[in-house]
């Protein structure tokens, strides 16, 4: 009896994306994804699987949403914080964890018979070598309406806090220009509020008296010396309403920060980040200046405080130094980079720091600041972004 022998099937090779696990037919895909993907040891990852997300929306889609692998979702349920994203040995640890991660909400302000107010604003310094770490000072703005419609917005209030939540400044805002709208059941200010309030011009330059630190225009442009760095949400619209400019590359916008957006376009809201990732509700009614404030400091601390490992830990770059960074794949041939495996790919990849697409050149700034504060030699990044 004649036998055929059928020829064995060729087994295709999949090429998988180490950071992502993305799998491509070619070699050629996988290479062109890392180039375009900016892959890197400061993205979400699962404490699972160790898949790395663009977002922490990504990461909690992954770990508990409805398409959720089973095993990273067994293991989250059990062992997982659901507002950091972090997984622990046991539950003994979770449950401790837990008592630091959710915090409570801060105590409001209020509008009733609140002056103006400002603290002595110190000066700070580091010699001997040491690089300097700058120090981080959240804003938030209420505005009133201005023009015949009332859309146009005017600062009516400001407040001005320091990393330990203690307000460095606070006052009502004299506009400019007439108010039509306070809006007053969002802003909860009133025509008596504004009277005898702050001179727009006067607010300025406090602000920037806080900001600069002592410091000189010249060295702030450059490296920003001892300035102290800008937190907020949205802040391109505090600063518009204030008639003020700051570097860019001292500012930290939880609205910009990729990992924190609902997509590579689209911001959360504040009240929605500060739900999710620190366990309490803001803005019910009455906006209060104090309450965001802290609220995005509270944010902007996390982040900046997150577990990041290699990507430049213990380095001391000087900031402006790292503007100028690209990723290795620039510098290589295709035929080369090819005949890489996987996690070498990964290992070339960087976050995009390119000043052109000043979105893409803040994605992983604020965790860049916290691998290098968990270093030996901690140091400041600087930064982009209106």
């Amino acid at each position: 009896m004649d036998s055929e022998t059928n020829p064995p099937k060729s087994v295709k090779t999949r090429h998988k994306c180490s950071a992502c696990y993305k799998q491509y037919n070619k070699k050629e895909h996988l290479v062109e994804h890392m180039k375009v993907s900016y892959h890197s040891v400061h993205q979400p990852k699962c404490g699972v699987c160790k898949k790395h997300c663009r977002s922490f929306e990504s990461l909690r889609e992954h770990s508990k949403g409805l398409l959720a692998k089973d095993n990273c979702s067994r293991i989250f349920h059990e062992l997982g914080c659901g507002l950091c994203m972090k997984i622990f040995d046991s539950c003994i640890l979770l449950s401790e964890h837990k008592w630091t991660c959710q915090l409570p909400p801060p105590t409001r302000l209020g509008t009733i018979s609140l002056p103006s107010m400002e603290l002595k604003n110190s000066i700070s310094d580091r010699s001997n070598g040491v690089p300097k770490i700058h120090e981080a000072v959240a804003m938030d703005c209420e505005m009133v309406g201005g023009g015949s419609d009332g859309t146009l917005n005017l600062c009516g209030r400001v407040c001005l806090i320091d990393e330990n939540e203690d307000i460095i400044f606070h006052a009502y805002v004299k506009p400019q220009m007439p108010v039509t709208d306070y809006r007053s059941d969002l802003t909860g200010l009133s025509e008596e509020h504004l009277r005898d309030a702050m001179p727009l011009k006067e607010v300025q330059e406090k602000i920037l008296e806080i900001l600069y630190n002592g410091e000189s225009i010249g060295i702030v442009r450059v490296d920003g010396g001892k300035a102290k760095l800008l937190v907020g949400h949205s802040l391109e619209h505090d600063l518009d309403c204030l008639n003020m400019t700051y570097p860019d590359h001292l500012i930290r916008d939880t609205a910009k920060y990729h990992p924190l957006m609902k997509t590579n376009l689209v911001s959360h809201s504040l009240k929605y980040l500060t739900k999710m990732y620190l366990g309490y509700d803001i803005q019910m009614g009455i906006h209060d200046p104090y309450e965001d404030c802290v609220s995005v400091m509270r944010l902007y601390k996390r982040m900046r405080d997150q577990d990041h490992l290699k990507d430049f830990v213990g380095s001391c770059l000087p900031s402006q130094v790292t503007e100028f960074i690209t990723n290795e794949f620039d510098c290589c041939k295709m035929k080369d980079l090819e005949k890489l495996t996987p996690d070498e790919l990964f290992e070339m990849s960087r976050i995009n720091r390119k000043l052109e697409t000043t979105d893409d050149y803040d994605d992983d700034v604020m965790a860049l600041e916290g691998a290098t504060r968990n270093s030996s030699c901690a140091f400041t990044l600087s930064s982009k972004h209106r």
